[in-house]
């Protein structure tokens, strides 16, 4: 009788096993019958940039993918590619995202992996996201009236203009860092003394008043711990970062990342002391221990710069007495990287003394280098597009006739094909730059009309040393054909009076 019992005990037990194991095994399968969800979107309510270039969501379970890809929308659009690794999708950007524009994110009618086309809960929870790219603003040196030798922001997506800098200083260059959140600038006391100008500048810091609100950073997200963002400031609040009190400050850079400045500086007392010297963040200004060169340029991995040295131009990295990581002997000036470091635009001086010319070329990482255009006259300016589809050059072809003169243009190169294509002519001028968007989609350039008479206290001045009385800006849009190649576009007027202008980032 006991033993009667045992087995029927034993069966009922192996039954209920078999019924627990029959329902774990459909919930693995059928999962819990709750809609999947999208449990994080990295642009959520945040501002993206032109350095921003990928998304991600993140969903409840794993997704049948192409549901996704076809029931995701972006609005206005934005044209990019999808990859996956497990429940986490990527949607990297074709292009960098047009800056002063709202965007909406919407997913609806995507399906889990596992669940049937008609049962009512295998599609996900409809999902709305938002987010915006940067204002379209940039910064300029004023010329005229309470502007003049200051810097002024002008937000043209909101309509504000600001005056950052004090009366009381003449700056002479800056560069805004890449949050946009602060310009480093050098400046002099403002005298009517012309000449003061190289012996006296000091470099500064002052506030944008812009607080940006940026993406996580895809890499390392899900483990990163969130950094603390520094509390919002207010527009001009101005730092010394460099004095003059030993050496002269000449040139000066800024690194990519906003952490790094190198300065070229020489000695007071002593000229022969000349060379580059590094800021870092809380650190002292220290020298930096390396044959002496001209004119310079900080590389995209802000660990290394570009220095013309002797018959060529060095790379050298940003340590004291370091050997040069590279050495190109043929190049005299170098214009600009590509943003990630892959490219780079140099100048070779073709030293033929019955027709002396000047050649630009495209060098490569991978050692390619590539002649793009040879001219009579001077490149003062050339920057890649983001896609590095085309190279914008600001350069100058000698006007025929007994008395020297260059007229400037600007000029686009497709890489690919290597047409040029010349956008805009440009009025004779020594004082021009030019600047393109973060986004590509505009060429920022200047118009400044000299003054041989002037002398007035604290007024600004061109490289030929004349007083530039005003100066009009100009906004050009990119326009581009089916290939790519730049097509010529009517300028626009900014109607403002400003010289040196540039982007923010």
């Amino acid at each position: 009788m006991f033993k009667r019992a045992t087995q029927n005990l034993d069966r009922a037990a192996l039954t209920l096993i078999l019924v627990l194991a029959l329902a774990i095994g459909f919930l693995l399968i059928k999962g819990d019958r709750v809609s999947a969800r999208v449990r994080d979107f990295t642009w959520q309510e945040r501002q993206i940039g032109a350095a921003d270039t990928a998304f991600i969501l993140n969903f409840s379970r794993p997704m049948e993918q192409a549901s996704v890809e076809e029931n995701l929308h972006i609005d206005p659009p934005l044209p990019g590619k999808f990859s996956w690794a497990g429940r986490r999708m990527a949607y990297t950007l074709e292009s960098p995202i047009p800056y002063g524009q709202s965007f909406e994110l919407t997913l609806d009618g995507a399906r889990d992996r596992f669940s049937q086309p008609d049962e009512a809960r295998s599609q996900i929870q409809p999902f709305t996201g938002t987010f915006q790219s940067r204002d379209r603003a940039f910064v300029y040196l004023g010329v005229e009236g309470d502007e003049a030798g200051r810097l002024v922001l002008l937000n043209l997506t909101r309509q504000e203009q600001k005056i950052l800098t004090p009366e009381n200083l003449v700056v002479m260059d800056f560069k805004p860092y890449p949050e946009s959140d602060r310009i480093l600038f050098s400046a002099v006391e403002k005298t009517d003394e012309p000449q003061r100008s190289l012996v006296d500048q000091q470099l500064y810091t002052v506030t944008t008043g812009i607080h940006i609100h940026p993406p996580e950073e895809i890499i390392g997200a899900a483990e990163a711990e969130p950094e603390l963002e520094a509390a919002p400031q207010s527009a001009g609040i101005v730092e010394l970062v460099l004095d003059n009190s030993e050496y002269q400050n000449l040139k000066f850079d800024l690194s990519p990342n906003g952490r790094t400045i190198v300065v070229q500086r020489v000695n007071k007392q002593n000229p022969s002391d000349f060379g580059l010297w590094q800021l870092q963040i809380g650190e002292p200004a220290q020298a930096i221990e390396t044959e002496p060169g001209g004119d310079f340029l900080i590389a995209p991995d802000s660990q290394s710069l570009a220095m013309s040295q002797g018959q060529g131009m060095a790379i050298l990295p940003l340590e004291s007495g370091a050997d040069p990581l590279d050495f190109l002997p043929r190049y005299g000036v170098i214009l600009n990287f590509a943003k990630d470091g892959t490219a780079a635009a140099m100048v070779r001086f073709n030293r033929n003394p019955e027709n002396p010319t000047r050649s630009l070329f495209l060098i490569t990482n991978q050692g390619t280098e590539k002649e793009l255009l040879e001219i009579d006259g001077s490149f003062l300016d050339a920057q890649f597009d983001p896609n590095k589809r085309n190279l914008y050059c600001l350069l100058t072809r000698r006007i025929p006739g007994d008395v020297y003169l260059e007229q400037p243009f600007l000029t686009a190169i497709h890489l690919d094909s290597g047409e040029v294509v010349d956008l805009l002519q440009l009025p004779i001028q020594q004082d021009i730059q030019m600047n393109l968007s973060p986004d590509g989609l505009a060429i920022l350039f200047d118009q400044a009309i000299s003054d041989p008479e002037g002398s007035a206290e604290g007024a600004i001045r061109g490289r030929d040393g004349k007083v530039i009385s005003s100066s009009k800006l100009w906004i050009l849009p990119i326009v581009e054909n089916d290939d790519g190649v730049p097509l010529q576009a009517q300028p626009q007027e900014v109607g403002v009076a400003g010289l040196r202008p540039r982007w923010m980032p």
